[in-house]
């Protein structure tokens, strides 16, 4: 394990000279670790937002952020020539989800250790990273509020406690409340609205067939909530 520590620490590769075979090993481990940042973030992605883009974006970022450390090396003049050309460069791209942008900083520091040789930094964080981003999309760490629906219907008569419709909700949802009722666009109807705790999502339309199968219930629209806060 020494020798391997004493590689991924860059002791094999010239006592950290930038080398061109230093250059290539560098841009070698930084494509091959920007390839499991951008699996795991494919993996753990969630919501409406995904982009084929960025996910290969992510890849190419690590590998540009290696090379620009490459190309710096032990030069500062070379740093502020690097950081002015930068400057003049205008990223219009606007990022709609945070986690997105911790992805990025992600790739940027992970290109930041590849490039300047400490590959054991690199492997470690990159790790490191991905389990931990493995661990939150799998726990649903930070979900807040109970429900997970929003249902909405038209109904042509009146909701008293014996109408079938919280009958069939009780059957498919942990819990539900009427959050409103309001006079529909035509006489004699209302609009109601409830928000639900669904058991298995995977039985929606079933839910919906149920509902659609009682007189009087028509315009029946279900939103999970999730896919409404990604938008």
């Amino acid at each position: 394990m020494d020798p391997l520590w004493r590689f991924l620490d860059g002791g094999l590769t010239g006592n950290g000279a930038f080398t061109p075979q230093s250059t290539v090993l560098s841009l070698l481990i930084a494509f091959v670790l920007g390839q499991l940042l951008a699996w795991v973030y494919y993996a753990t992605h969630t919501g409406l937002s995904y982009s084929r883009s960025f996910v290969q974006s992510l890849i190419l970022m690590v590998v540009v952020v290696a090379l620009v450390m490459a190309v710096i090396g032990n030069s500062i003049v070379t740093a502020f020539g690097l950081m002015g050309a930068l400057a003049l460069v205008r990223f219009r791209n606007v990022i709609k989800d945070t986690r997105d942008i911790a992805f990025v900083f992600c790739a940027l520091v992970i290109g930041m250790a590849s490039g300047s040789q400490r590959y054991a930094v690199a492997v470690v964080g990159t790790v490191a990273l991905g389990a931990i981003a493995v661990y939150l999309h799998l726990t649903a760490f930070g979900s807040h509020g109970s429900y997970n629906a929003f249902l909405r219907f038209r109904l042509a008569d009146a909701l008293g406690p014996d109408h079938p419709v919280p009958a069939v909700l009780k059957r498919f949802c942990g819990a539900y409340a009427l959050i409103s009722v309001q006079d529909g666009d035509r006489p004699g109807t209302a609009e109601c609205a409830y928000q639900l705790v669904l058991r298995d999502s995977s039985r929606n339309e079933a839910l919906l067939a149920e509902l659609g199968r009682i007189a009087g219930v028509t315009d029946i629209n279900l939103t999970m909530q999730e896919e409404l806060l990604e938008v």
